[in-house]
């Protein structure tokens, strides 16, 4: 049985326990902080972890309780039969208690196992049983024998061992000795690891022999609970989801490391297929920054040999190295910029890779393809990249024959395939990340390094297989304020192999690759450090390699110039076993080359020109496309450019197509994979709709719904006669969307009981919530009759985003007509007759723009995705032509 202590999880009780459930969580620890803040009583929170399939394993307690004075110990006494009636409630039948810190605790262990004993038997009385742990920061009992010499002195059968591995290790006890306790005194194990003796990270991200550990244990016959007990900062700080499939994640993999050889067939995960190194790696490029990427692929010896036939993708190719060049349509991509979207792994057997995937929580990406196209199995990172497994052996190269071969007899440069690609991510998911790719894969953790960059410290972490023909870099900046260089967020690249990189900077020299100029004192000091010969280092000075090396062999690398804000490419050598990624001084060496290179580029680039407009991300607005279900919004959001959806989860017209992401978990699930292959964020659910037979309470489901999405805002209107009740229900709409982060921005359709921007702001001001707000539709704004002057007066904290959209001139005389034009009438922004530019410009600069664009007959034209690409360019374009507010 796998357990998790609800310390290791942030948010309330009721967080907690969903997030174990949906990791897939047998039971849990229940912290006495979690209990003591839980609105639940006690019976209460029994029956929410037997509706989620969980049982309380652990209860764990805060008190000293051995070895105290006799009056110490009969305050404990009473303080315990009060926590023998709470367990018997839960439904728990242990309680944890950790050896004496308390300054009046006595070193006598004659004392302490009468004591323990008194206090077995007063549980044993009610069915319970008390847990010992020797804590590291206890006064006397620090080490697990000690408190096994008690327990054994004090002879009570409800009286045991809670072992951890964290308090057993971070004193250097030799965990051999567990051996020798009796698996019925052990009566709960908890792991966590640690790589310093001081910190707890999740299994398998530090420097402890946890897998020898566990051997010992379950080499007594322990057969209990196997319990994740991490308290870190980092992990309480992130959505309790992630945080709990991260734990479900490295346990598994941690059991996996125990049972390897184990023959018993079925038991724990299958077995991850040998990989035979990188199949190809995806770019997201657009047509400002695909050209510069071409051009520099061109200069590295790479040849386009082919074109998808059904996708705008170009295949690049050097030998064994392949580079994807996607120029489709994708959020994550900003204009200008290149990203890596897709790795692709050359595996044994990638239907038993995506297998071991699902039962690792990882999201399994459904792919669309036409007939005759090659079927890639392909699963979502936590950054929403796409690493397809592809098959090793005789089929290996199928997908090539979904590319239409166009070119060859490009000069070569040496590059004989890829040899690692890296990746920046945040400090959050530094640890989030690296679990994936070990546990889905099998991959090794390399230790982590530390290096002194010119703009802060960066931490880095390889992962990659026995053989090392897999290799991914994950680097992060703990302590980060701002972007690492100008305009660039989250570096990444891709080094490819050579055999001899002094030769590859010679040819690539002469094909004019952009290779990033080192400055000459590097060398100097290169010289200083190492004995080279004199020709070696004059062919590093004049071609901007750099140089590595250590006990076990040497690493040249060189690097293009960024290419597209973001990416660039490295060409390697390793010499002998070097297995490093640039060492202390060349890898500051080559960031702050990366710098001056942005500097200048950026300067020349910007010289005499204007400041640009602030930048606005888009949304797609489910009313624009109604007809595509959240799953293919989400795509269509993707493939069109937008950075985040809006979905309606509720039906407001008995014609209107109803998606109950509420209450359909298939339909939740499967958006909830969109989202995450895609990058695509939910900004908004919608609608919540009060009218004066509407009880506010009923949406808490709806906001549950939209807080699982990530959404941030939720769209309100009010059409109640009655101002006080209509205040009142909003106001407790308000306090029950704050839990879930999210804000209530009221609507104001002209044609309803709130019919503009002045009622809004009167309901706002006297519902006094924090997370209150106004959504302005343009539409409704300009028809409703709505003030410029009023609009630039309001604090800029109310407003969360916009609906941008135009319409005809001439305002419709009745409601039905009002409505039939925001329902299935807009126009694109410039098209009609609303003051687009004024109104925007009198909101506070950078909202996101949500276009809501219903327009039924273009839709019945095109299509749901073609309109919303419509959408989005004409928008742009309106924006670009002079019309962007600051």
């Amino acid at each position: 049985m796998l357990s998790i202590a609800t310390a290791c999880l942030s948010g309330i009780l009721d967080d907690k326990l969903a997030a174990a459930a949906a990791a897939r969580f047998q039971g849990i620890e229940l912290a006495e902080s979690d209990l003591v803040a839980s609105p639940w009583s006690p019976a209460r929170i029994r029956q929410e972890c037997a509706r989620r399939g969980l049982t309380i394993d652990l209860c764990q307690a805060s008190r000293d309780v051995e070895a105290v004075p006799p009056r110490e110990f009969a305050a404990t006494l009473r303080w315990a039969e009060r926590t023998f009636d709470v367990l018997e409630k839960l439904g728990s039948g242990t309680l944890l208690v950790r050896s004496s810190a308390s300054p009046d605790t006595v070193d006598d262990d004659d004392l302490a196992a009468e004591q323990l004993a008194a206090l077995a038997g007063r549980a044993a009385e009610r069915g319970l049983r008390i847990a010992y742990e020797a804590a590291a920061g206890a006064r006397f009992v620090n080490r697990f024998a000690h408190a096994w010499r008690i327990v054994r002195r004090a002879g009570h059968p409800a009286l045991g061992l809670c072992l951890d591995s964290f308090q057993v290790l971070a004193t250097g006890d030799d965990p051999a000795g567990i051996r020798v306790i009796p698996a019925e005194k052990i009566f709960h194990l908890q792991v966590a690891d640690s790589p310093d003796r001081r910190q707890r990270v999740l299994p398998g991200l530090g420097a402890f022999d946890l897998t020898g550990f566990v051997a010992n244990v379950l080499g007594t016959g322990y057969a209990g609970p196997l319990s994740l007990e991490v308290f870190n900062d980092v992990y309480r700080q992130e959505d309790p989801r992630h945080a709990a499939i991260d734990g479900m994640r490295s346990l598994l993999a941690l059991q996996e490391s125990v049972r390897r050889g184990d023959p018993a067939p079925g038991r724990g995960l299958p077995p991850a297929p040998e990989l035979d190194g990188h199949a190809f790696t995806e770019l997201a490029v657009d047509d400002v920054s695909g050209p510069l990427v071409a051009r520099a692929l061109t200069g590295l010896g790479f040849t386009r040999t082919g074109r998808h036939r059904t996708k705008p993708v170009q295949l690049w190719e050097q030998s064994d190295a392949r580079i994807l060049l996607n120029f489709g349509s994708q959020r994550t991509v900003e204009p200008g910029t290149a990203a890596i979207c897709a790795l692709a792994v050359s595996s044994a057997d990638p239907v038993a890779s995506t297998r071991r995937a699902e039962m690792l929580l990882a999201p399994v990406l459904p792919r669309l393809r036409e007939p005759g196209e090659a079927e890639l199995n392909s699963v979502a990172a936590p950054d929403g990249t796409a690493v397809f497994l592809v098959r090793t052996g005789a089929d290996e190269h199928t997908w090539l024959r979904d590319f239409t071969r166009d070119g060859g007899g490009a000069e070569s440069a040496g590059i004989s395939g890829i040899d690692h690609v890296s990746l920046t991510t945040s400090v959050e998911a530094f640890d989030e990340d690296t679990l994936f790719y070990r546990a889905l894969f099998g991959l090794g953790i390399s230790a982590t390094a530390e290096v002194a960059a010119p703009f802060g410290m960066i931490r880095s972490r390889a992962v990659s297989d026995d053989g090392r023909r897999v290799r991914i870099a994950l680097n992060t900046a703990p302590l980060r304020r701002g972007e690492w260089a100008p305009a660039v967020a989250d570096p990444q690249y891709v080094a490819f192999r050579s055999g001899d990189a002094v030769a590859s900077a010679e040819i690539v020299r002469g094909l004019g690759a952009p290779v990033l100029k080192i400055p000459g004192n590097y060398y100097a000091d290169l010289a200083a450090r190492f004995d080279l010969p004199a020709g070696l280092l004059g062919r590093l000075r004049e071609h901007s390699i750099l140089y590595d090396r250590d006990e076990h062999g040497a690493y040249l690398h060189f690097y293009t110039e960024i290419l597209g804000s973001r990416l660039f490419f490295a060409v390697i050598q390793r010499i002998g076993d070097h297995h490093g990624y640039g060492g202390p001084v060349s890898s500051p060496v080559r960031m702050a080359a990366h710098r001056s290179q942005r500097l200048h580029s950026l300067r020349s680039r910007d010289s005499g020109r204007a400041t640009p407009a602030t930048r606005h991300d888009f949304s797609l607005a489910h009313l624009t496309a109604l007809s595509l279900s959240p799953p293919e919004l989400v795509d269509a959001a993707a493939e069109g450019g937008y950075r985040y959806v809006g979905l309606r989860l509720t039906r407001v017209t008995p014609q209107e197509p109803h998606y109950p992401l509420a209450t359909d978990p298939a339909l939740m699930r499967t958006t909830k994979v969109r989202l995450a292959a895609t990058g695509v964020e939910v900004l908004d659910i919608e609608l919540a709709r009060i009218s004066p037979d509407d009880d506010p309470d009923d949406f808490k489901r709806f906001l549950e719904a939209g807080a699982e999405l990530g959404a941030r805002h939720v769209i309100a209107q009010l059409p109640d006669p009655d101002r006080n009740r209509k205040i009142d229900r909003y106001a407790r709409l308000c306090e029950l969307a704050r839990p879930f982060g999210l804000t209530l921005d009221l609507e104001f359709p002209s044609w309803t009981e709130t019919p503009d921007l002045h009622t809004a702001v009167r309901i706002l001001r006297e519902a006094g919530q924090p997370n209150a707000g106004i959504l302005v539709d343009l539409l409704h704004f300009a028809r409703s009759g709505s003030s410029i002057a009023e609009l630039r007066q309001l604090p800029p904290e109310w407003f969360h985003f916009v609906h941008v959209c135009d319409a005809p001139p001439a305002v419709p005389a009745t409601n039905e007509g009002l409505i039939h034009t925001a329902r299935f009438e807009r126009l694109f922004p410039g098209e009609g007759g609303i003051d687009v530019h004024g109104i925007l410009e009198a909101l506070p600069p950078g909202l996101p723009y949500a276009l809501e664009i219903p327009r039924a007959t273009l839709v019945a034209q095109v299509g749901g995705k073609q309109h919303a690409r419509m959408a989005l360019a004409a928008t742009r374009e309106y924006l670009a032509n002079g019309a962007t507010p600051p």
